[in-house]
């Protein structure tokens, strides 16, 4: 066990020390088997059970710590990682990952649909294919998917088996359609019920919201929304003071 004693003289408020200690440890994977309680801290770091709970507080918003009825604080480790800043296929992280990928398809037909009309640059009335999907990891929920693309590109994916291929690969088919640049928005949501009860999380749980414009050579491919599992996903950053660092994928 490794402990750094917290400095008072520093003007860091010693909860937010505490917390950055507990981020290391988390880190070098010392709570893997167990995460003290709430007395051990106290006693460990010679602090006030208010400084202790702060700091708890402020890792359980982050996802990296729950408390769990009759456990008190675990470490909420997710299963799969992914770093920022790279255009991704979700069928291909978690395969690399060596857990088997499968999707539910909810829907594959062509609709209307103005806002993601809006975002493809295309007229409200046009027609796109859109591909509604719940995507499990391991035969249990991870995400659920939903990419719309313009109908004179993607019509030939109407009569594909989605249920264990990736999308891109698909595109990739029919002509070398797969995007190639693009941008994407994340965010953490609460998901609606009817959501929530799709990816199997309990009433509150927490996912990400993702957005993504794929584009191709400048022109756009697909618009899509993700809601994935907080509980079984995390996304990564590298960085140094020299730049952006190269990122891969890593399982926890």
């Amino acid at each position: 066990m490794s402990i750094k004693k917290l400095n008072r003289s520093e003007p860091l408020p010693l909860w937010a020390q505490l917390e950055a200690e507990l981020r290391r440890r988390l880190d070098d994977g010392e709570f893997d088997e167990r995460f003290p309680t709430d007395v051990e801290l106290t006693a460990d770091y010679e602090v006030s059970r208010h400084t202790v709970r702060e700091a708890i507080r402020h890792l359980n918003r982050t996802g990296l710590l729950r408390r769990q009825r009759g456990r008190g604080t675990v470490v909420n480790r997710a299963e799969f990682e992914q770093p920022l800043g790279t255009l991704y296929s979700l069928f291909r992280s978690v395969e690399a990952a060596g857990v088997d990928q499968t999707s539910e398809v909810l829907a594959l037909e062509v609709v209307r649909e103005p806002v993601a009309a809006g975002q493809l640059g295309l007229d409200e009335a046009s027609e796109l294919v859109f591909l509604e999907r719940v995507r499990l990891a391991g035969g249990s929920p991870l995400a659920i998917d939903r990419a719309w693309m313009p109908k004179h590109l993607a019509a030939p994916l109407l009569g594909v088996d989605f249920s264990h291929t990736a999308l891109y690969d698909e595109l990739d088919k029919i002509g070398g359609r797969a995007p190639n640049q693009g941008w994407e928005r994340l965010a953490p949501v609460v998901p609606t019920t009817a959501d929530s009860r799709l990816l199997g999380l309990a009433a509150g749980g927490a996912a990400f919201q993702l957005e993504r414009l794929g584009e191709r050579d400048g022109h756009a491919i697909e618009w899509r929304t993700t809601l994935i599992r907080g509980d079984r996903y995390r996304f990564v950053s590298e960085w140094s003071a020299d730049g952006p660092g190269t990122l891969r994928p890593t399982l926890h």
